[in-house]
């Protein structure tokens, strides 16, 4: 258990961070070839005062008719999508690991607030998977990589619950949620959790379009 511990903590984190560094390196840059090589028209109309404005109104909570009429939903997914990011990168112990490797750091949460933000996620998690079983449109479109992702996502978050409050035996629980965490940093690239990294690239182009050649708002 020791040597894999060790591993995992060791020369897996490194391949972990490689894999999502040129993973993500890739899959920008094949997007972009492609979008250039195939719709080579949706360049010359990119306009950075819609896409720019496109992606302010879009990150604000309720800003849209859509995110006004599903509040319920708005509500989830916003609160979600920010304990998701916010939570690992301004998580104490994380932060320590890397001013002890790097010399790095910067402000963190309160324990209280970590913890707090962690369930946040793993009730939204459970809510958004509910969302996908329930009858209707968005079951029909789910797939099973659809519920291996979301679980890829909320494991790292129980796992290092349970490790800092120590629920189960504690090195079993830290290995896991080291593991979990490694698993997803891979798989951003190279699954739906991609959409990251192409997401305001998608939002700007859909309000280029909106503004300059619709002359409409997207929202």
């Amino acid at each position: 258990m020791d040597s894999l511990f060790n591993f995992v903590y060791g020369p897996m984190l490194w391949v972990a961070f490689i894999v999502f560094i040129v993973g993500s390196i890739y899959k920008l840059g094949s997007f972009l070839i492609q979008t250039r090589s195939k719709e080579g028209q949706i360049l010359s109309y990119m306009s950075f005062k819609y896409g720019l404005r496109s992606l302010f109104v879009w990150i604000l909570p309720f800003a849209t008719v859509n995110m006004r009429k599903h509040a319920i939903f708005t509500f989830i997914t916003f609160l979600f999508h920010i304990s998701l990011l916010l939570s690992p990168i301004l998580l104490v112990s994380h932060v320590m690991l890397v001013d002890e490797s790097f010399n790095l750091s910067w402000w963190t949460l309160p324990d209280l607030v970590a913890d707090i933000m962690t369930i946040i996620v793993v009730a939204s998690g459970l809510f958004l998977l509910a969302r996908r079983l329930k009858p209707g449109i968005v079951k029909y479109v789910t797939t099973m990589v659809d519920y291996a992702v979301l679980l890829i996502v909320i494991l790292p978050f129980v796992t290092g619950f349970m490790a800092y409050h120590q629920i189960l035996p504690y090195k079993l629980m830290i290995f896991t949620h080291i593991l979990t965490g490694e698993i997803m940093l891979m798989a951003i690239p190279f699954t739906k959790l991609n959409h990251m990294l192409l997401g305001a690239f998608t939002r700007a182009y859909i309000g280029s379009e909106f503004g300059s050649v619709r002359h409409a708002r997207d929202w």
